[in-house]
């Protein structure tokens, strides 16, 4: 599942690895994509005007305040925070547990108040009414792989029409490894996925059996964001993430709304298909496990695990252009890690980063927007698999971003969750629970 949990062994946390029954391989799905495609999607207008960038590094914005009353009860608009709350006066409160080996967390948005949970081996569980539903909205165990710790069914992003054309999206590996990113659609039914409606998008061959990324999201501009890992192994032997003619080690961008595939949005970087796949947003990209679109802002976090000493948090500020080199295999976060770049080369900072004694493998998380909790609004929050340990993100009134580590769980956080109110949960993978964050 997430990159290097078998450090987890090494740290003698008491992490049960598994390994699923293989069944017989078969060929990969079948997909033929045109070699070039049309550039022809320019970007949508985003919800939310984004705020321009004027170079690649992190611009300082001030604190935003929303202008939308996030729900009936609200008196008044929030304003991003410039200062973490006391932890002390929250907690993450247990809402779901018996899932195994939980992997990402959606929200329909379709009234039905549920809550889609990914389990690893192939299964998307139902939380209702705050218990655990023994029917699962989709079983995909005929056609995922999770033989390895970092394989199996890893990320979910639901159409942001989804209420009305029942359209989602998953990333898995299947029997043989490889990552597939395919289109569902919900059953007649209207509770369930079909199974039987899978559309394979894009098939990538993995050379090993970690750094498959795995996350999905729809970005304000409307297209659909597939982060991928280098393919594995350690240090990146193939330089894969510096490498544009495969798609490993990148952040994807393709337009999928309305498409019979999918087509290329017209600002990638490589959109006319010279020099590097035209699906490529960005690169140099170790393993890039969970990311996110500030709801209000658009700006994107990206939280990218290290090799051995160093993890990191990427802050893209929205507006800002395609094409940045988030520097992996030259630099494992700011600190160089193998070769030289080449004259000129233009590498991304991150804007945060750690080391060893504060874990072993980030998890990224989500800016808070909900409306139950404003002390927290506008932190960014992410956590550590190894250790439990959930910090906190933000600018203070100066603009200077600060960390903060706010709660340590005895849990392997393998991700976060947002609701369609903007309310915050944290899945724990060897436990197989679902938490939210609460006042006390």
């Amino acid at each position: 599942m997430k990159v290097r949990s078998l450090l987890v062994l090494r740290l003698s946390l008491a992490v049960t690895l598994f390994s699923l029954i293989a069944a017989a391989c078969s060929p990969g799905p079948q997909i033929t994509p045109p070699a070039t495609l049309m550039p022809t999607s320019p970007p949508l207008q985003p919800s939310i005007p984004p705020e321009a960038a004027s170079s690649p590094a992190p611009e300082e914005t001030p604190a935003v305040e929303d202008t939308a009353v996030p729900s009936s009860t609200a008196t008044a608009a929030l304003v991003s925070v410039t200062a973490f709350p006391p932890a002390a006066a929250f907690d993450w409160k247990l809402i779901a547990g018996g899932l195994r080996r939980p992997t990402d967390l959606a929200d329909p948005n379709d009234g039905s108040g549920r809550l889609l949970v990914l389990e690893q081996p192939g299964l998307i569980r139902v939380i209702a009414d705050g218990q655990l539903q023994e029917r699962a909205f989709l079983d995909l165990t005929d056609r995922v792989g999770a033989n390895s710790s970092e394989q199996g069914l890893l990320g979910i992003a639901l159409d942001p029409d989804y209420a009305e054309n029942g359209i989602f999206y998953l990333n898995y590996t299947d029997k043989n490894g490889n990552t597939v990113v395919s289109r569902f659609q919900r059953a007649a039914d209207g509770q369930r996925g079909d199974p039987q409606s899978e559309q394979v998008l894009l098939y990538v061959e993995q050379p090993y059996a970690n750094h498959n990324g795995g996350d999905l999201e729809f970005g304000p501009d409307g297209f659909l964001y597939i982060g991928l890992g280098d393919g594995g192994s350690a240090g990146d032997p193939q330089r894969r993430a510096q490498n544009n003619q495969t798609l490993l080690g990148k952040m994807l961008r393709i337009d999928v709304r309305g498409q019979a595939a999918y087509a290329i949005p017209a600002d990638n970087p490589f959109a006319s298909g010279s020099n590097g796949r035209q699906e490529i947003w960005a690169n140099g990209l170790r393993n890039p496990w969970r990311y996110t679109f500030d709801r209000l802002t658009g700006d994107l976090y990206i939280a990218d695990v290290g090799q051995n000493k160093y993890e990191e948090i990427n802050f893209v500020p929205a507006g800002s252009p395609p094409g940045l080199n988030f520097g992996w295999h030259y630099r494992e976060a700011t600190h160089p890690y193998a070769d030289t770049p080449p004259a000129g080369l233009q590498l991304y900072d991150p804007v945060h980063e750690y080391g060893r004694n504060d874990g072993c493998s980030v998890t990224g998380g989500y800016v808070y927007r909900g409306n139950q909790l404003p002390e927290f609004y506008g932190v960014y929050l992410f956590g550590d698999y190894c250790n439990g340990f959930v910090w906190g993100m933000l600018r203070d009134s100066g603009g200077n971003w600060l960390v903060e580590r706010l709660f340590q769980l005895g849990a392997n956080i393998s991700s976060f969750g947002e609701d369609a109110q903007g309310e915050l949960y944290l899945l724990d993978h060897r436990a197989g629970s679902v938490y939210q964050l609460v006042r006390r």
